[in-house]
């Protein structure tokens, strides 16, 4: 479970990296956890540049994984340290309830584009089987 949740995290990465797309899913990303959490517009101007800044050293994290060929326990280490790190931060201009919904609904996220694009990887293998 953990190496198919890495492949598409790293699957992901490489996309955003390579596609017009990255911004578009970003921005939906962003959309959602705002929808989520629901934030007013002082939580809203303290929280993004958090966010921002943590989900800059999450990718370039997992970039320096890649490139180190980290173990899939160094990387889930180091994840989780940004993760903790990032949550004392958070906890300054949310509440409790309202950190732990952003890091739930960022897995809730993550699982949406990861099925969203099975979907559409399905969608396209039948559209060639279809069409030789």
């Amino acid at each position: 479970m953990k190496r198919v949740l890495l492949f598409t995290i790293l699957f992901l990465a490489g996309f955003f990296v390579h596609s017009q797309n990255g911004a578009r899913i970003d921005a939906l990303k962003i959309a959602y956890i705002t929808n989520k959490l629901n934030l007013s517009p002082e939580e809203a101007q303290k929280f993004w540049p958090i966010y921002n800044n943590y989900s800059l050293e999450l990718k370039v994290t997992r970039m320096k994984a890649i490139n180190n060929n980290s173990s899939e326990i160094e990387l889930d280490e180091a994840l989780l340290n940004i993760r903790k790190k990032y949550s004392v931060q958070f906890s300054q201009v949310l509440s409790p309830s309202k950190v732990d919904i952003f890091f739930k609904s960022e897995k809730e996220f993550g699982h949406f584009v990861q099925k969203e694009m099975e979907r559409r990887q399905l969608k396209q293998q039948l559209r060639q089987q279809n069409n030789p």
